[in-house]
């Protein structure tokens, strides 16, 4: 990047009834990465451990990416990052805004898919164990 903002500043948060460990599995694997952002290249530049990763990234956009898992009640806010510009050249502002509502709405469906294979129908505020059963109706 040449000195200037980044032209897309996406942000996002979702909670997942699960622990942070849980969370980061799931992003532990390059071939995921490639999977939720196949237009990129990202190059780990932090490793925080439980509380997530930080990339550098090249590609489509360049700039940088975070994922950070914040423990949070039973369970952990997936904060996502992203702040980079299009590898495109210079972009209307009418394409910019469509490029940001792309990778918003990317962003909120990676963490929602995660929140559904990751909870597997856990209620917040109910111990992992003590979820009901698929079937069952109170």
């Amino acid at each position: 990047m040449n000195g200037a903002p980044p032209a897309l500043d996406v942000v996002d948060e979702t909670f997942l009834a699960v622990p942070p460990s849980t969370v980061k599995a799931a992003f532990a694997d390059p071939a995921a990465w490639r999977r939720y952002w196949p237009d990129l290249q990202l190059e780990v530049y932090t490793d925080r451990g439980d509380e997530g990763l930080r990339w550098t990234v090249k590609g489509a956009l360049v700039g940088t990416m975070e994922v950070w898992l914040e423990p949070m009640l039973d369970g952990t806010v997936l904060h996502y990052f992203l702040r980079a510009t299009p590898t495109t050249g210079t972009l209307r502002p009418r394409d910019l805004r469509r490029e940001f509502d792309r990778r918003a709405r990317a962003a909120k469906a990676i963490a929602l898919e995660l929140k559904e294979i990751l909870e597997d129908g856990r209620e917040p505020g109910l111990p992992p164990q003590a979820h009901p059963s698929p079937g069952h109706r109170p």
